[in-house]
């Protein structure tokens, strides 16, 4: 099938209100925009930089900086986590989610635990992909996750929806768009697993990921929960089909700065012919993301050496606040009893630790009358581009 040429679906009337059907994907793509192969080219260029840094471990010259990889990749789901939260409304900040709960306001703490909901359901759904193939099933456990206990939990958590859904509006009769009859759901999400995983078309994977993105957030088969499961649904892609080793790639950030965009590509998509504007848009957004993403690696192990010079410096002491240190990859917030238990030291040795770590700019410094915390700012700001600050 023709991208320029296809047809994604009708609508269909209903009682009060049409749905739209969208048409099953499953199936060979063309296309004749020669723009898309030059896109393709170059997001695939940038996806095979930015994974390359998930195999540094393979790499002897690499090999002090191997073991920090998982780490860096934690905070990007973290990242990925909050971002993907907040455009469903989920106002919630990184420092909030990476800091203990006794240190976020009580009106905010329900905000995060939807985002730690959602990094609990990336990281689980990574992990079943070592043993479990990419599924509705799959999907359907993952989201179960991400509504456990949050707003949501009573809107069929783990299961395709049974009632009529919509988005925008107040009601089916306002909606800005009215997805597909519940009926049709497990029919066109049985057709897109298949496509997944059909080796007898020749689809390339970053033209299939950017179909299923859109086929998905056209049915939107869950109550709830639609928009994080479907940009979660790329990188799950990306992994079973071995274009990334690890979940370095999340296109929440470029859908949240081009949102306006991101809507109108799914919506036009929707008509005649519209789908290749939507893949345009969808590879430019992983070519951009990528390369980000690979700056982000070149200046996390710049900041890396930096601060391995830095701890050298405190000579006997080294070996402690490099454990330290490395504890802060992963949670770039801590306390002093943080910083004994990843040292396996005293707490007022640690102390010492935080004194000096502080005084040469590792750490910084943060209270408000709840406790001391310090934060490992540098690092932070590579993800956010803001300072660290309760």
């Amino acid at each position: 099938m023709e991208l320029e040429t296809f047809t994604p679906g009708h609508w269909r009337q209903r009682d009060r209100y049409k749905s739209f059907e969208p048409a099953p994907i499953n199936q060979e793509w063309t296309w004749r925009d020669p723009a898309i192969n030059a896109l393709l080219e170059s997001a695939n260029h940038a996806l095979g930089q930015l994974d390359a840094f998930s195999l540094l471990g393979q790499l002897d010259a690499f090999s002090l900086i191997a073991p920090d990889v998982d780490r860096f990749i934690d905070m990007h789901i973290v990242k990925e986590a909050q971002t993907s939260s907040r455009i469903e409304g989920t106002q919630t900040g990184i420092d909030e989610v990476l800091l203990a709960e006794e240190y976020v306001s009580p009106e905010r703490r329900d905000d995060r635990r939807e985002v730690l909901n959602y990094i609990d359901a990336i990281n689980t759904a990574i992990a079943r992909l070592d043993t479990f193939p990419l599924s509705c099933r799959l999907l359907r456990e993952t989201h179960a996750i991400l509504l456990r206990g949050v707003r949501g939990a009573h809107k069929q958590p783990g299961e395709f929806r049974t009632s009529q859904n919509w988005i925008g509006g107040s009601n089916l009769q306002n909606a800005a768009f009215i997805p597909p009859h519940p009926e049709s759901v497990p029919d066109l999400m049985g057709d897109l697993e298949l496509f997944w995983h059909n080796e007898r078309i020749t689809v390339p994977h970053l033209i299939r990921a950017a179909l299923s993105h859109y086929q998905f957030e056209t049915i939107h088969p869950f109550l709830d929960g639609n928009g994080r499961i479907g940009r979660l649904l790329i990188p799950l892609y990306l992994v079973h089909h071995e274009l990334l080793h690890k979940p370095s790639l999340y296109l929440s950030a470029f859908f949240e700065q081009n949102r306006a965009a991101y809507y109108d590509a799914l919506m036009h998509a929707r008509s005649p012919g519209g789908l290749a504007h939507w893949i345009r848009f969808f590879l430019s957004g992983v070519a951009e993301t990528a390369s980000k993403g690979r700056d982000t690696f070149h200046k996390i192990l710049a900041l890396r050496m930096e601060t391995d010079e830095k701890i050298r410096t405190l000579g006997k002491r080294a070996a402690n606040a490099a454990a330290i240190v490395a504890h802060l990859y992963h949670a770039p917030y801590a306390t002093v009893a943080d910083m004994a238990r990843a040292a396996n030291i005293s707490r007022p040795t640690a102390y010492n630790l935080s004194k000096e770590l502080s005084r040469l700019g590792i750490l910084q410094e943060q209270a408000e009358g709840r406790g001391k915390v310090y934060a490992f700012a540098s690092y932070l700001r590579l993800f956010t581009g803001e300072g660290a600050h309760l």
